[in-house]
């Protein structure tokens, strides 16, 4: 008896850690790891691999509704979705954390600022696809709300950031012009 109820706590604590593990997988594959690695220092090159990698998971998602045959089509749905908001929120995170730095994110920001206008036009036309049905509009609601909460707020404080830095280089430019000119006298 002791020995069926152990195997069945191990059987337990294994079903418990896959399921764990299959959660919190990583949406980005080895290849666009190694990409923002290599890319770790130029933040306008890392900035235009995230806005890819979340337009390729706004494609998958597109795929994916588009055939309806799929056996598990509410999960890989739900995946898709889940993949472009974690990899959204890594993108937030690297812009903040350049403009931290004092980075010049002026043309990075563009491809991304055209990505936040880009992703959050998809997620409403996803959202609009599901007025059709009750039942899916329930399935997707939540991710489909935080991934649009996301983009409206990202673009937001991208649009921000942008003119910060529009703001702070101008001025950085000319204060260096003076100085250099005071130099040259």
């Amino acid at each position: 008896m002791i020995d069926r109820l152990i195997v069945a706590l191990g059987l337990l604590v294994i079903t418990v850690a896959a399921a764990a593990e299959q959660r919190h997988r990583d949406p980005l594959t080895a290849l666009e790891v190694d990409q923002l690695r290599d890319a770790a220092q130029d933040p306008e090159t890392r900035l235009k691999l995230y806005v890819e990698f979340a337009r390729s998971r706004l494609q998958k998602l597109e795929q994916i509704r588009s055939n309806e045959k799929l056996p598990d089509r509410t999960e890989q749905t739900r995946a898709a979705l889940q993949d472009f908001l974690d990899v959204y929120d890594e993108l937030s995170v690297n812009v903040d954390t350049y403009a931290d730095r004092g980075a010049d994110l002026r043309k990075a920001l563009k491809p991304v600022i055209e990505g936040d206008t880009e992703f959050g036009a998809k997620l409403r036309a996803f959202k609009a696809s599901l007025a059709n049905s009750r039942e899916e509009a329930d399935n997707y609601e939540f991710l489909t709300t935080s991934a649009l909460a996301a983009v409206d707020e990202g673009a937001k404080e991208h649009r921000e950031l942008f003119t910060e830095q529009q703001e702070t280089f101008k001025h950085k430019k000319a204060k260096e012009r003076r100085e250099d000119s005071s130099r040259a006298e």
